[in-house]
């Protein structure tokens, strides 16, 4: 009997491991996975479902990487071949993947691997150093830990991939990319040019600067490009210009502003005195891109230095210039002038930054690039928006927008069309330093009057004259200036943070998003009766703390005076960013089509302008007198199709101190949110939200903070004590009951 219970359970215990076994073996055949994470961050969104499910042409990505990596790089590999695997099963027949097994230099390698190192290095892809650590010590090794993507005869590539951090969000519009660019391309018109200045008078001083691969640049440029123009649909088309031999080409080389050297009689008079011009210019119909091949640096000691651009750069260059001419992208709007920061301004160098490069915009520019073309519209240059423009950004405007340029934008709106609106209720001015002489701000305060307010206003928002502070704020870390050390941190009132509690959680912008921090901001006013008579929907997306008050009379937003009040009837919550939905009401509905003025009866004030017009009325003619009466009505849209406005009272979020040059912080990962709703393309927002570096510990109350404390230092040695007299009393019983038992 006892023989036969021994060989069931054995019997019982081989089908038991069978079971798992088969089971193991069906989940390695069969990809079936479930997951439990609260974003979704280990499955592919709709939006790269979509993208590879409607591929055109065959799409092959290249995995190159190293085997075996210590962590957390493997991991990263578990997690590629996963996503990939994902983006098969949603895709159509023209998606393919593949892993390369490269294994570093060195060693003893395979001729395998040998080869995939050489495919590697071809499309661009080099190894890096990653730390492993083995039996307590650090070492260094080399990876390789890139892809490629080739989409018809088009390549990119992301080189390095060290973590899981967005690698959905950038696939999927690197994919984009390609399957827009390949439709731009084969729509083209015209090739692109490829003009090349170089004078061939260069060659003669290229010893003196120390530059003796120069007269082969010519030749390498036209090999390069011949390159590219076969990937690129023979779209190129590749012309060589020698200033030095043609006297016409004077008013081109200006145009381009093409670089100019000038020398003197050098080496003894072997080299004679001359000039010369060196540059590459890509033009597609009236755009044109400047590439400056030779950069002059002053060496102190040694004098200026000259080297020329890099060749194995000269591709890449290429392809992103390409596409910034032909507009792979859907457009977005920028207005570029009434004062507002200029998009156009590259960053400068720390050493040559000036506080008015605080206004840069250029990290803002260069994130939502990768997606959309950013194109600069003035009022000055044109009276109509263009129809294009799915949303116009309007950040920072200092001018006054006269009733013309409000009824554009009024009737933008009325087209179904979206506005964000970054706006500043104060205009900073910087004091001259003999009016302050050491005493008193040296920036003062001018309240922008910018003519949105009436607009926003019948719409049912505005933007009050104030700055909001906040205790919940920036804490800025103090250095002793003579020793250097950290001496503690002063609160940034002007600066608020934005807890994870006063996020709106519910709207898709800043879904996962758990802390923003804002600058110089306003706070926004809502008028409710208005709204609900124009049948819109108003989200407040974020607010300040309970612990914020308002700054309006008097603006000093020095860190040593500002200070906050004493009396605690001024500190409420206050919202300070909205989104506005719906069918919005014209503001000039039933009112006469304004007519653009002459600039300089633009100039509110001008005494002279307002002498010589009532001159001028004097001297019409009454047929003249006439025509004034006749005013445009029947064009304006009464009703609009339904649209989106985006309000905040600052445009700092957009600035190169708050907004980060990868596009990846939490205000970078917001505002590109935005800019994706008043596109269309919330599912690329909800991509792009799904994983969030930031992720701040929920807020605790004071009474709270001191009960943990107490209750860590005096109540954990406590409930050990009584533990342990519990523990004490159970042993002293059953001694007890044990006694009794043996001594009946």
């Amino acid at each position: 009997m006892g023989v036969n219970k021994k060989t069931q359970g054995l019997v019982k215990f081989l089908i038991y491991l069978i079971v798992v076994v088969l089971i193991n073996m069906a989940g390695n055949t069969m990809f079936l996975r479930m997951d439990l994470t609260e974003n979704g961050v280990y499955s592919i969104s709709k939006a790269s479902k979509e993208v590879v499910s409607t591929l055109s042409e065959p799409l092959t990505i290249n995995v190159f990487f190293t085997k075996n990596l210590p962590a957390p790089y493997n991991s990263t590999e578990k997690y590629l071949h996963d996503l990939l695997k994902e983006y098969a099963i949603s895709s159509n027949k023209y998606f393919n993947y593949k892993f390369f097994d490269v294994d570093p230099d060195e060693g003893n390698i395979t001729q395998e691997a040998t080869e995939n190192r050489k495919l590697a290095k071809n499309y661009g892809i080099f190894p890096v150093q990653v730390q492993n650590i083995e039996k307590d010590q650090v070492k260094l090794q080399k990876a390789y830990m890139g892809l490629v993507i080739i989409h018809g005869d088009i390549i990119e590539k992301i080189p390095t991939i060290t973590s899981t951090d967005k690698l959905e969000y950038k696939l999927t519009t690197t994919i984009r990319k390609l399957n827009n660019k390949i439709s731009a391309l084969l729509s083209l018109s015209e090739k692109i040019k490829v003009k090349l200045f170089f004078s061939t008078t260069l060659n003669d001083v290229a010893p003196a600067m120390r530059l003796e691969d120069l007269p082969k640049m010519a030749m390498e440029i036209e090999k390069i490009v011949g390159e590219v123009n076969a990937k690129v649909y023979d779209k190129l088309k590749f012309e060589l210009y020698d200033p030095s031999k043609d006297s016409s080409l004077v008013s081109e080389l200006n145009k381009y502003n093409i670089m100019k050297l000038k020398w003197p009689e050098l080496s003894k008079g072997k080299i004679k005195a001359g000039e010369g011009y060196i540059g590459l210019v890509m033009e597609y119909e009236e755009k044109s891109i400047t590439i400056p091949l030779m950069n002059i640096v002053d060496m102190p000691y040694f004098g200026p230095q000259y080297t020329t651009i890099e060749m194995a750069m000269m591709s890449e260059i290429l392809n992103n210039n390409l596409e910034a001419l032909i507009d792979i992208n859907e457009d977005i709007g920028y207005l570029s002038d009434l004062g507002t920061p200029n998009i156009s301004r590259p960053t400068p160098l720390p050493h040559e930054r000036k506080p008015q490069d605080m206004e840069a915009v250029s990290s803002f520019k260069t994130a939502v690039s990768k997606n959309y073309t950013i194109k600069e519209f003035k009022f000055t240059d044109g009276d109509k928006i263009p129809d294009s423009f799915n949303c116009l950004i309007i950040a920072g405007p200092k001018d006054k927008f006269f009733d013309h340029e409000l009824y554009q934008l009024d009737q933008f709106l009325m087209k179904g069309k979206n506005l964000a609106l970054f706006i500043d209720s104060f205009d900073e001015i910087q004091r001259p330093r003999e009016e302050t002489m050491g005493m008193g701000p040296a920036v003062s305060y001018k309240k922008i009057d910018s003519g949105l307010e009436k607009l926003l206003s019948h719409y049912g928002v505005s933007v009050n004259k104030n700055y909001i502070m906040d205790k919940a704020c920036f804490m800025q870390k103090t250095i002793d200036q003579n020793t250097g050390q950290r001496t503690g941190e002063r609160p940034i009132y002007f600066a608020p943070v934005i807890k994870n509690k006063l996020i709106n959680k519910d709207h898709l912008v800043l879904k996962n998003i758990k802390e923003l921090i804002t600058l110089k901001v306003s706070s926004i006013e809502l008028d409710e009766k208005r709204i609900k008579e124009n049948q819109l929907d108003a989200y407040k997306l974020f607010s300040s703390s309970d612990d914020s008050w308002e700054m309006s009379k008097y603006i000093n937003l020095s860190p040593m005076a500002v200070q906050p009040p004493v009396d605690k009837d001024f500190f409420k919550s206050r919202p300070l960013a909205y989104l506005i939905e719906g069918e919005f009401p014209s503001y000039f509905a039933g009112k006469p089509v304004p007519i653009k003025k002459a600039k300089k009866d633009e100039k509110d004030g001008d005494k002279d302008n307002i002498k010589e017009d009532e001159n001028n009325n004097d001297k019409k003619s009454e047929a003249d007198k006439e025509l004034t009466k006749i005013k445009g009505v029947g064009e304006t849209i009464i009703k609009g199709k339904p649209g989106k406005i985006f309000l905040i009272g600052s445009s700092q979020l957009l600035k190169d101190n708050m907004f980060d040059a990868e596009g990846e912080g939490p205000n970078a990962t917001f505002i590109m949110n935005v800019m994706d709703h008043l596109n269309n393309r919330d599912e690329v927002a909800v991509m792009r939200s799904k994983l969030q570096t930031v992720n701040p510990l929920e807020e605790s109350t004071g009474r709270m903070k001191s009960f943990v404390k107490t209750f860590n230092i005096g109540g954990l040695p406590i409930i050990v004590v009584i533990f342990g007299l519990f523990v004490l009393l159970r042993r002293i019983s059953k001694k007890k009951r044990i006694q009794e038992m043996f001594s009946k």
